[in-house]
C-alpha cells in the first residue's frame, strides 16, 4: 500500500492533468506490450503492435533500448517520466535530454541492482556522448509507431475521466475528488491509501499532488519512486479497447481520413463536446473542425444541438458502430 499524507496546504493544491501524458503512456504501454496483462483492454493493441514490429525494423530498433530500461514490474527510472506539463511529446523529450548526469547515474545504479543493464547505459549523460539523445529518439520512434495512431482514442478515454473528476470536485470538493478514486484508492483523511505493490509512505509536505489519468496504466496506480520529486499519482481510466482505425492498414482512417477520424473519436466520448473542445483536443483550427463536424453530421455520424451559447456534438449510434467500440462510454 502507498500512503499519501496530506496537509491542509496539499488539499488546496490537488490538480488533475487534462490530457494524457505521452511519456507516462509510453512507459506503461511498454509494460503492457511485454506481458499478457489486460487481454480485453490491450489485446487488440498488443497484436497490432507485434504485427507492426515484425514488419517495421525502425520500430523494432526503437523498442530494444526501452526494454532494457523498463521492466514489466518493479523499479523504473524516474528520469523517463519528467514533470507533466501538458506541452506534448517534443517538450517532454527535451526535458529528458536535459537530465543531469548525477541523477542518471543514481537511478541507473538502482535499476542495475534488480536487473543486468547493457553496456551502452553507462554512457548516458557522459559529456560528448549521444546515448541520451539516442534514447530520446527511440522513445519518439516508439511513440510514433505504436501510440500515435491511437492517440485520439486514448485522449478521449482520459478526457472522459477528467470530466468525471471535475464534476466530483465541483459537487463535493477535494474530499469527493479523492474519495472518487475508489476502488483504486481510499480517502481516509488526511491520508490517501493507494493500492500499490509495496509498502510505502509519501509525505506531500505542502507540494500538493498531481493526478494523472492514464489509458495504459493497468489495475493499480503508480507513482514516482523518488519522494523528493514533484508528487504525481498515475491511475488507470475506464476504457474501451483500442480497436479503431489504425489497427489495420485499411481501417476507418483510410475511409474517413486521419483528421476526420480523430474528430469522430473525440465526440464519441462519455459527454458531449463543444466545437472549441474538439478543436483543442484534436489540435486543429476552429474553422477546420467546424467543417469536419459538418461533413460527419451530413453523413449521419455526428449529432449536434445548441445548449445556450454553445453547440454540443456527440457521435450517433452509427458513428459509434463505425468506430468499432460498440458502447464507447467506457463500459467493459
Amino acid at each position: 500500500m502507498l500512503r499519501i499524507h496530506f496537509t491542509p496546504d496539499d488539499l488546496q493544491n490537488i490538480r488533475v492533468a487534462r490530457q494524457p501524458d505521452p511519456l507516462w503512456e509510453l512507459i506503461c504501454s511498454v509494460c503492457r506490450l511485454e506481458t499478457g496483462q489486460g487481454p480485453l483492454d490491450f489485446g487488440q493493441w498488443r497484436r497490432a503492435a507485434h504485427a507492426r514490429l515484425s514488419r517495421d525494423a525502425v520500430a523494432g530498433r526503437a523498442l530494444r533500448p526501452l526494454r532494457a530500461l523498463i521492466p514489466a514490474a518493479g523499479y523504473i527510472p524516474d528520469f523517463l517520466t519528467p514533470p507533466v506539463t501538458g506541452a506534448g511529446l517534443p517538450a517532454a523529450l527535451d526535458q529528458l535530454r536535459s537530465t543531469p548526469r548525477p541523477r542518471l547515474v543514481r537511478e541507473l545504479t538502482r535499476l542495475a541492482d534488480s536487473r543486468p543493464l547493457p553496456n551502452w547505459t553507462t554512457s548516458l549523460g557522459r559529456p560528448g556522448s549521444d546515448a541520451l539523445k539516442s534514447l530520446a529518439g527511440a522513445l519518439g520512434g516508439y511513440f510514433r509507431a505504436l501510440l500515435e495512431p491511437y492517440w485520439a482514442h486514448i485522449r478521449t478515454a482520459v478526457g472522459n475521466d477528467v470530466d468525471l473528476r471535475s464534476r466530483a470536485l465541483l459537487d463535493g470538493g477535494t474530499g469527493a475528488l479523492l474519495d472518487g478514486l475508489r476502488p483504486l484508492a481510499r480517502w481516509n483523511a488526511p491520508v490517501l491509501e493507494v493500492d500499490y505493490p509495496t509498502e510505502r509512505d509519501l509525505y506531500l509536505e505542502g507540494r500538493g499532488l498531481l493526478l494523472v489519468p492514464s489509458y495504459f496504466c493497468w489495475r493499480r496506480p503508480t507513482a514516482l519512486a523518488d519522494p523528493g520529486l514533484d508528487p504525481v499519482l498515475v491511475y488507470p481510466v475506464e476504457k474501451a479497447p483500442l480497436a479503431i482505425a489504425r489497427g489495420t492498414d485499411d481501417g476507418l482512417e483510410r475511409l474517413l481520413g486521419r483528421t476526420r477520424t480523430a474528430v469522430l473519436t473525440e465526440v464519441a466520448g462519455r459527454t458531449a463536446r463543444t466545437t472549441s473542445e474538439v478543436a483543442e483536443a484534436v489540435g486543429i483550427a476552429l474553422p477546420s473542425v467546424s467543417y469536419q463536424l459538418g461533413v460527419l453530421r451530413d453523413g449521419g455520424l455526428v449529432a449536434s444541438h445548441r445548449d445556450g451559447k454553445y453547440v454540443l456534438h456527440t457521435a450517433t449510434p452509427l458513428g459509434r458502430r463505425l468506430l468499432g467500440a460498440g458502447s464507447f462510454s467506457g463500459a467493459r
